[in-house]
C-alpha cells in the first residue's frame, strides 16, 4: 500500500487529520519512568496507545532520539507501531537534504531501518537530492515548503524576478515537476494560515504536514479552513509537546489522550464551520 492511499484510509476510518509528534524529553518524563533504561521506549509507546484512537498517524522526530543515542529505541518504537497499528502512517521527521550518493543512504535509513512510511526532506540543494526518497515509490516524500518558525522567512519569504515568493515557487516544483511518484507532500506551518491557503490553491489536493499547533500557537481554526481539500481531508495537522507532557503526575496518559481528543474535536469543529 502506498503512502497516499495509508493516509486516506487513515482520515477515513479515524475521521481524524490529527498527528501526534513524537519528540521524547526525559527532563519532562513522568516520575514513575525516572532512572528505567527502557524510558524512551515505554513513554512513547504509552503515548501511542493512549493517543491511536484519535489521531491520523504518528511522527517521530529523530534528532530526539539521535541526541540521546536512542536510535534503537526508535527502531523498536516504529516497529511496535506498525505491528500494533498498522493501519496508521508513521512518518519520521528528519528533515534530511544532502547530495545524491549520501542522500540514498539518508533514504535506506527512513525506509529500511525505521521501515517509515513517509520521510521529510530539505529541497535546498535540489531534485536530484531528494530524488532517491521519490526512487522508493511507494513511500512518501515530504518536503519543506513554508515552516512555522519565525527565521522560516530570512529565505522561504524571497521573491524571484517574478515576484513569486520562494516557498511556493517550492510548492509549484513539488507540485507539478518532482511528484512523478505520485506520493510527495508539502510542510507548510500552522502559524502563517495566509500561506497554507496560497499553497493549497498552488497543489490542489496534495496532502500537508501543518506543525505549529499547540505549544507554537498556531490557530486550529484558520489552519483548518486555509488548508482543508473540498473533502475536508489533506491535512496532517501535527501536535507534539502539547499532547506528550500535558501532565507529568499520576494519570499522565490519561491526560495526553484528552488532549489529543479536546485537539481532534476542534478539528472537527473547525471543519463544520
Amino acid at each position: 500500500m502506498t503512502f497516499i492511499d495509508k493516509l486516506n484510509r487513515a482520515w477515513a476510518a479515524q475521521d481524524s487529520l490529527l498527528m501526534v509528534g513524537l519528540d521524547p524529553d526525559p527532563r519532562r518524563f513522568p516520575k514513575e519512568l525516572e532512572g528505567r533504561p527502557d524510558a524512551i521506549t515505554e513513554f512513547c509507546l504509552r503515548i501511542v496507545e493512549a493517543t491511536a484512537p484519535y489521531v491520523c498517524g504518528f511522527k517521530p522526530q529523530i534528532a530526539y532520539f539521535s541526541a540521546l543515542g536512542a536510535e534503537d529505541q526508535l527502531q523498536d518504537i516504529c516497529r511496535t507501531i506498525r505491528e500494533r497499528h498498522p493501519d496508521l502512517p508513521i512518518v519520521l521527521d528528519a528533515k534530511r537534504g544532502d547530495i545524491g550518493s549520501t542522500a540514498e543512504q539518508y533514504a535506506r535509513e527512513a525506509f529500511e531501518r525505521y521501515g517509515a512510511d513517509a520521510v521529510t526532506v530539505n529541497p535546498y540543494m535540489g531534485r536530484d537530492s531528494v530524488q532517491p526518497y521519490i526512487d522508493y515509490g511507494e513511500r512518501g516524500v515530504i518536503i519543506l515548503c513554508r515552516t512555522s518558525n519565525v527565521g522560516g522567512a530570512d529565505f522561504q519569504d524571497m521573491r524571484l524576478a517574478n515576484g513569486t515568493p520562494l516557498y511556493l515557487h517550492v510548492a509549484d516544483q513539488v507540485a507539478r515537476v518532482w511528484n512523478t511518484s505520485g506520493q510527495c507532500a508539502l510542510v507548510v506551518g500552522a502559524t502563517f494560515p495566509e500561506e497554507i491557503a496560497q499553497v493549497r490553491r498552488r497543489v490542489g489536493d496534495m496532502p500537508l504536514l501543518v506543525p505549529g499547533i499547540g505549544v507554537q500557537g498556531g490557530d486550529i481554526r484558520a489552519t483548518v479552513q486555509a488548508g482543508r481539500t473540498p473533502a475536508g481531508r489533506g491535512m496532517m495537522i501535527n501536535s507534539s509537546r502539547a499532547i506528550l507532557y500535558a501532565s507529568a503526575q499520576e494519570g499522565w496518559e490519561q491526560a495526553a489522550a484528552k488532549t489529543a481528543r479536546a485537539t481532534r474535536s476542534a478539528i472537527r469543529a473547525a471543519l463544520q464551520g
